[in-house]
């Protein structure tokens, strides 16, 4: 198992998450652009994918892009979450967003700020559940 920033960041999500949400995170090896981890939390369900960067840059390949714009096109809540290892940040922004993020990053995309994992993961349910069309 990995080791480096994108699986440090996938453990201190998971020590965060909480206790009645179920998360799974997705080792694709080949490709397709799927998302890191799927997440029901509390019935409502959504897919994010996890970076983290030390400069403005975000490194999205082609697939994760059209997989996650395809995703959100169909009604679909998928985001990406984004963990400045430089300023101890998080950023989350909607699946719809991959072309800025690759082309602008994160400093031209607009997004929401974290200060910590348990504030970006609080914030998630109710970004996907009015993505989805739910009252909470």
């Amino acid at each position: 198992m990995s080791t480096g920033p994108e699986a440090n960041f996938w453990k201190s999500i998971r020590r965060n998450l909480p206790s009645k949400w179920f998360a799974t995170r997705i080792e694709n090896k080949h490709g397709g652009g799927i998302p890191d981890v799927h997440i029901v939390a509390d019935g409502v369900p959504f897919w994010v994918e996890l970076k983290t960067i030390k400069s403005n840059a975000i490194n999205l390949s082609a697939h994760q892009v059209a997989w996650n714009m395809a995703y959100w096109a169909r009604g679909g809540a998928n985001f990406f979450l984004v963990k400045d290892l430089s300023f101890k940040k998080l950023y989350l922004f909607k699946g719809n967003q991959g072309p800025s993020l690759t082309r602008d990053g994160l400093n031209g995309t607009e997004g929401h700020e974290y200060g910590t994992v348990k504030d970006a993961l609080e914030a998630l349910r109710p970004h996907a559940a009015s993505v989805l069309g739910l009252d909470l």
